[in-house]
């Protein structure tokens, strides 16, 4: 049998999406390192950085990544903390000079680092009395796909059936629900550790030491796993047809996705003056491929109007191994401008745009990936970001601040909100070393579906991340 999967626009969403996570005088000035250079998580902006190092240069940075996720679901509200530390980078630059005064080309570069793009781990909770709609319309709906009892296209149709959960109406000729109508206390407890990873190669080159263009090739990787548990309960007063009535239900998921992917990126920094400069980069869409596991448990219990023994069932999925598909990730387009006030600091802005709805699951045409990119073309749309930052240096002392704003990627603004952030940190050069340390926070909504289609009720959902990274850095 084919099974087709739930995929959502969030699933894309969490390859599409990258955080503020590599070194720690990146993270802060909040990223704002597009026309700046000399950091190796700025190569990641405009690869053209890497030039702005005097020397060999390597930087190893650890961190502690807390996430804080307060919920809201017809008005009952939880607090739910998790906290991990984790290796956001490390990586190393060569620096090739030619002593011939005569060359143009007087400095190359090449560089390899490891970036971790973007932290997973997070637990959540919601919970509240919904007092209009069951979750057993999801399974209502993915059984009336065929609209037969013993014909599925989706697992799922039979797990509610086996279940009670649905019966098949034959005046109807569609499967109904068995569960009472009226109101339902839920709850969704909600698990996901895992982690998007980059690896990039650098090359970069100076030309008359006006205009530095660089090039990275990157691998991208992703580890995720999320396991749920939706549970719903209610007390109505059972049909008087003599037809089961379903009491409890516990739906149990674990989804385990990983993939890898290719991206490139072009930059170009023009130094107009040793103070003043300017950068374009340009990052291509990433082209992922996917792979996907899902395990399901389905329990009911306190059924009535069932056969003897029954009044508790449970059902198994078997592990579904989902076919490989294809997601490509929009490219984004950057311009920076910076300005560097000899050894006492500087100031430094990106703009970013990135249209997501050039995102596209692919194959583009076939079953439920034609709808959802007709999903991505009708709800997504373009992004603007803005990143500021700013240092100021004390002989071997630095002190640094930055601002972040990222525009969601919905047209309504609402399924995911705007993102704010602000970043501090300070750092001291020991000369032939540097020891950086940063505290960047953030903050967005978005609205939380407890289960993928039949029912539209949402929590709203506010997200904090907080972010203390340390690097260690070393000229040799």
């Amino acid at each position: 049998m084919n099974f087709s999967q739930e995929l959502t626009l969030s699933d894309g969403l969490r390859y599409a999406m990258d955080d503020i996570t590599g070194t720690a005088r990146f993270s802060g000035m909040s990223g704002a390192f597009g026309s700046l250079g000399g950091d190796l998580s700025a190569i990641n902006v405009n690869p053209a950085g890497s030039l702005f190092f005097n020397n060999n240069f390597a930087s190893f940075t650890g961190g502690s990544f807390n996430n804080n996720l307060k919920s809201n679901y017809f008005g009952t509200g939880v607090r739910d903390n998790f906290s991990t530390l984790d290796i956001n980078q490390a990586g190393a630059v060569f620096i090739f000079k030619d002593p011939n005064p005569d060359n143009k080309w007087s400095k190359f570069s090449l560089g390899i680092n490891y970036e971790r793009t973007n932290d997973f781990d997070r637990n959540l909770s919601l919970g509240g009395t919904n007092p209009n709609n069951s979750i057993s319309q999801y399974f209502v709906n993915q059984a009336n796909i065929t609209g037969s009892v013993s014909d599925f296209t989706f697992e799922q149709g039979n797990m509610g059936f086996e279940t009670y959960i649905t019966n098949f109406d034959e005046d109807l000729n569609s499967f109904v629900s068995n569960v009472p109508s009226g109101s339902y206390r839920q709850s969704l407890n909600y698990a996901a550790r895992g982690f998007n990873g980059k690896f990039t190669a650098n090359f970069a080159s100076v030309y008359d030491d006006k205009l530095f263009l660089g090039m990275n090739l990157n691998v991208h990787f992703s580890d995720y796993v999320r396991t749920t548990s939706l549970v719903e309960t209610n007390s109505n007063v059972p049909n008087e047809a003599p037809q089961p009535s379903v009491r409890n239900i516990r739906f149990d998921n674990q989804l385990s996705a990983y993939g890898r992917g290719f991206s490139f990126n072009l930059g170009a920094i023009y130094k107009f003056t040793e103070a003043f400069r300017i950068g374009v980069a340009y990052e291509s869409p990433t082209w992922n491929r996917i792979n996907e596991e899902l395990v399901q448990d389905l329990y009911t219990t306190g059924n009535l109007n069932v056969p003897a023994g029954d009044a508790n069932r449970y059902y198994g999925s078997p592990i579904f191994i989902f076919p490989t598909y294809t997601l490509q990730t929009p490219g984004k387009i950057t311009g920076s401008m910076s300005y560097i006030f000899k050894n006492s600091g500087l100031l430094s802005i990106d703009v970013s745009n990135r249209n997501y709805a050039n995102m596209e699951f692919r194959p583009r045409n076939e079953g439920v990936f034609n709808d959802l990119n007709n999903a991505v073309n009708n709800e997504l749309g373009n992004a603007i970001s803005v990143r500021v930052g700013g240092e100021i240096k004390i002989k071997q002392a630095s002190l640094r601040g930055g601002y972040r704003f990222e525009q969601s990627p919905y047209r309504n603004g609402n399924t995911i909100s705007d993102l704010t952030g602000f970043s501090l940190g300070t750092g001291y050069n020991f000369g032939d070393s540097r020891l950086d340390l940063a505290f960047a926070t953030s903050s967005q909504y978005f609205n939380q579906n407890l289960i993928s289609s039949g029912m539209t009720d949402t929590a709203r959902v506010k997200n904090t991340n907080n972010n203390v990274v340390l690097t260690y850095s070393i000229n040799f």
